[in-house]
């Protein structure tokens, strides 16, 4: 439907329509039967009939997510002619010094990514972008809280291969991936007047997705008196324990909140005012 709603649309460039064709056949089966195909296509099939002028706008889109889900061929190499085995043609001997620059330029050039690769990778954000708020504007019934294929997990997997998308675009950038969201500043923890024991604390609870229940803290403490050789009495480190779980407890659950509190709904909430 997409393809013959937009043949007539693109007669100046007849070139576009078999190119999204075969963008098509080289896509993986998985994909092709999948959810999230079907709701783009029918989103850009109502986009197309709204704005046919904006028809290439919307064939590149497609075309975008179709490459993200190409399947992967590995390249078998071509057999070698016997005659060719049998006799084959002098070739110039290789220079030492070129050998030796060559693979000190491989080996010295810094990681990162081309243009056009991180060009691609943020077209394939905003692709992914406008597909999570149109999810997110689907109404929800009953009969969907059981299929795996309700609008709410489909959204759920887009963000997870958001994030796939933006940490690698930020090795290729050569940035840091770090939001700036509340959940990802560091905590400072002073509660004790042993330096090591504050470090290594501090350390622990900053580690991602720790939440740490007192045994945790306890071990971390013993670790830093046996290391360091602080010669604290079990009792002490108990105490110092259950001090330190109850201050990072408070700070760790406050934390959350806050990124809870800044990060919740979506943008359909955006514009809400309560007055």
């Amino acid at each position: 439907q997409f393809l013959e709603l937009c043949t007539p649309l693109t007669e100046e460039h007849p070139e576009v329509v078999p190119f999204l064709s075969g963008r098509h056949q080289k896509a993986t089966p998985e994909f092709l039967s999948s959810a999230e195909l079907r709701n783009v296509l029918s989103r850009c099939l109502a986009r197309v009939r709204a704005r046919p002028n904006k028809v290439y706008v919307y064939i590149n889109e497609l075309c975008t997510l179709l490459k993200a889900h190409t399947l992967r061929r590995k390249l078998v190499p071509l057999p070698v002619p016997a005659a060719a085995a049998a006799s084959p043609s002098p070739s110039p001997p290789v220079s030492t010094t070129t050998t030796t620059v060559s693979s000190t330029t491989t080996s010295t050039t810094p990681p990162g990514g081309s243009k056009r690769q991180i060009r691609y990778l943020e077209n394939l954000l905003r692709v992914y972008t406008g597909e999570i708020r149109r999810l997110q504007e689907r109404e929800l019934d009953l009969a969907q809280l059981d299929d795996e294929d309700s609008p709410y997990l489909q959204e759920s997997r887009l963000k997870r291969r958001m994030m796939r998308i933006f940490k690698k675009l930020c090795q290729l950038k050569r940035c840091s991936s770090l939001t700036g969201r509340v959940i990802e500043q560091r905590i400072p923890y002073r509660g004790t007047r042993y330096p090591e024991v504050n470090r290594r604390i501090e350390r622990f609870i900053n580690r991602p997705e720790v939440f740490p229940d007192y045994t945790d803290i306890l071990k971390v403490i013993q670790k830093a008196s046996t290391r360091h050789s602080l010669g604290l009495a079990r009792r002490q480190m108990e105490n110092m324990a259950q001090d330190a779980f109850r201050e990072v407890g408070n700070r760790l659950q406050e934390r959350r909140h806050l990124d809870l509190v800044y990060n919740f709904g979506s943008h359909l909430t955006d514009q809400y005012r309560p007055g």
